[in-house]
This record gives structure tokens, sequence and C-alpha cells, in this order.
């Protein structure tokens, strides 16, 4: 069970990762433009990769803060 739920967050992670940016836009896109049904599922997912979004721009340009703030990056 935990190595299912370790693959899930793997999962997850990758996917909100890499994959945030295109979704919103293909979903706006099939709602305008192809016609697509309302989906809720797709709906929830689109909230929260736009959460994601926000909170990415907010860390990076408004507190400018990075991985690398507590030292673990220094180059020697």
């Amino acid at each position: 069970m935990k190595r299912v739920l370790k693959d899930l967050y793997g999962a997850g992670v990758l996917f909100f990762y890499y994959i945030k940016w295109p979704f919103v836009i293909w979903l706006v896109t099939a709602y305008l433009y192809l016609d697509f049904k309302d989906n809720i599922i797709l709906d929830i997912l689109w909230i929260w990769c736009i959460i994601l979004i926000v909170k990415d721009f907010v860390y990076k340009f408004i507190l400018k803060k990075s991985h690398c703030d507590n030292g673990s990056c220094k180059k020697d």
C-alpha cells in the first residue's frame, strides 16, 4: 500500500510540475473552440493548476524565494 501511495505522489508531482501550463491552455481552448462538454473533474484539475501557477509566480517574482535559499546549492 505504501508503494502505491508513493507512486501516486510521484505521478502527481510530475503531472502538476510539467503539465500545468499546457493543461490550462488546452482546457480553455477545448471549452471555447472545440465544444467540449463540462466535466467537473477537469474543472477541478484546471483550478488546481491555476493555483499552482499563481503560487509559482508569487514565490519567484514577489517573494523571490528559491529552493537554494537554505544554502544547499552552493557552488564550490
